[in-house]
């Protein structure tokens, strides 16, 4: 089933960066009872990208935005107090790049923003300006408002 897709969102996990994928996919699991993960991607530490969900299935990143969103994360995003903090390694930084650049050229039309720039989102995740960071390290990205 192809999927219309309005928007790819970055994420963190919100976790400390040594947090496991596993304990992350078992907290989805077990504790909110989901079906399906959070994210369709998700950035390891070293930079390596891990495939949690098949783009054409619904990942749960956003609520009320999920059927028409593709989700990217990377491993962190708050510091050992929970405070969010941009830790991303510069292998993050580059794998995020890298997949996004994949993301665009296979959606377009897609506006990427951060899961904090959607309506009635409390969140800071992911712990960053994602349209301002785009606008230094990728700005063919940025979508008119």
């Amino acid at each position: 089933m192809k999927r219309d897709i309005h928007y790819i969102v970055v994420h963190c996990t919100a976790t400390p960066p040594d947090t496991t994928i596993e304990s992350i996919k078992r907290y989805w699991r077990e504790e909110l009872h989901w079906k399906n993960p959070g994210y369709h991607y998700i950035i390891q530490r070293s930079g390596k990208i891990e495939t949690l969900l098949l783009e054409e299935q619904i990942a749960n990143g956003v609520k009320g935005y999920n059927k028409i969103s593709i989700h990217i994360s990377y491993v962190g995003g708050v510091d050992r107090h929970d405070n969010p903090v941009d830790n991303r390694t510069a292998e993050q930084v580059q794998a995020m790049i890298t997949k996004l650049t994949e993301l665009k050229s296979k959606y377009p039309k897609a506006v990427i923003l951060g899961h904090r720039d959607f309506p009635a989102v409390t969140k800071k995740c992911p712990s960053f300006d994602v349209r301002q960071w785009l606008k230094v390290y990728a700005p063919e990205f940025i979508n008119p408002a």
